[in-house]
């Protein structure tokens, strides 16, 4: 940036980043020309055709080198710039550029400056909305949860009782929902970069919270569950309860499209160095060319359930976005409409 800075207090090269490059090929073409003239001129003994074309030679590639040299550290601003944009991009580090320049470059450090912090005022706008609005629904779901509380505490009759449960449950899976989206929210919310340490995750611990979330629907269509464990534990790039929610959300995804009295098939193994999750259920399935939209926030391939079940459109967008945020990969396939689906998760663990 030195070099930058000198040559923009040379008046004729202020506004312009053009005229910068310009002088400076311009120098660089004349120094084996000026530097022949000097050695034809003061040269105290006789000059054969032969030395002169080795000398030119040589302060040619002088001259090149020097120029070159002087031209990478030219365009500093630029890679600075750049480089700005991927810390944010990247890390959400906010670097400070000089922005006192007038020409080209001056003027792309300056709106790259204030378009970082423009859109760090509107993130963090938009995450101040997203807790209030999480703060007020947590408010909402404990309502009835309250009051169904409170009918526990007067002994109602069992039918009555039963459904009072229900709603507290009900309204227990909203709260762990809600934090473990307010989680996901807040690793988005760092300036630096998230520690992606490994964390060790025991599947067996961690079964008994998906089987309550999920139990009821499965109860509600009839619907086997088979887990197959083929290890016990392993370290992974994610938090623990944000698996939880993504492996529910994958499991209600096939409850609602599986057929009454089906299977839906969970098997957690290695493969090739990589921890494998798979979600398999014998449902309506989808098209080969479908599976793009799948993913897509508010996708176009919001349907209805089996069972006439509502979809609103952003859980597997949702799913996805924790698991690549979490360095791993989540894809699905299928053969085609009726013939089921498969959700797969991949982490490396080859730390």
């Amino acid at each position: 940036m030195k070099l930058y800075h000198n040559l923009s207090q040379i008046g004729f090269l202020r506004k312009s980043y053009v005229f910068k490059f310009l002088f400076v090929a311009f120098i660089g073409i004349h120094i084996p020309l000026i530097g022949i003239l000097f050695f034809v001129l003061f040269s105290n003994h006789s000059i054969s055709p032969i030395s002169i074309v080795i000398f030119a030679l040589i302060m040619t590639l002088v001259a090149t080198l020097v120029t070159l040299i002087i031209l990478n550290q030219l365009i500093k601003p630029i890679s600075l710039a750049s480089k700005s944009l991927d810390d944010y991009r990247n890390n959400r580090k906010l670097s400070v550029l000089p922005t006192e320049y007038s020409d080209e470059a001056g003027l792309l450090m300056c709106n790259i400056q204030e378009s970082i912090y423009e859109s760090e005022s509107f993130i963090n706008e938009k995450q101040d909305l997203i807790y209030m609005l999480s703060h007020d629904l947590k408010n909402f779901a404990g309502n009835p949860q309250g009051l169904a509380k409170l009918i526990l505490s007067e002994d109602p009759p069992e039918s009555i009782k039963h459904l009072a449960e229900l709603i507290c449950e009900s309204t227990n899976l909203q709260f762990r929902y809600i934090e473990n989206f307010i989680k996901l929210l807040k690793e988005q919310d760092q300036i630096v970069k998230v520690n992606h340490d490994p964390k060790n995750i025991v599947f067996p611990n961690i079964l008994p919270f998906i089987n309550e979330q999920v139990e009821q629907r499965l109860i509600d269509k009839n619907i086997k569950l088979d887990l197959s464990l083929e290890l016990v534990e392993a370290k992974l790039k994610i938090d623990e309860g944000l698996l939880v929610q993504v492996l529910v959300n994958l499991i209600s995804n096939a409850i609602k499209f599986s057929y009454f009295d089906s299977e839906i098939k969970v098997k957690i193994y290695i493969q090739s160095s990589n921890l494998v999750i798979t979600v398999a259920d014998k449902g309506i399935g989808f098209d080969k060319t479908q599976i793009d939209e799948l993913f897509k926030k508010f996708t176009k391939m919001s349907r209805l359930g089996t069972a006439n079940e509502l979809s609103t459109g952003i859980g597997l967008y949702l799913c996805k976005k924790i698991i690549e945020r979490n360095k791993g990969k989540l894809s699905a396939t299928s053969e085609g409409k009726n013939r089921g689906a498969e959700f797969k998760i991949e982490f490396d663990i080859n730390y």
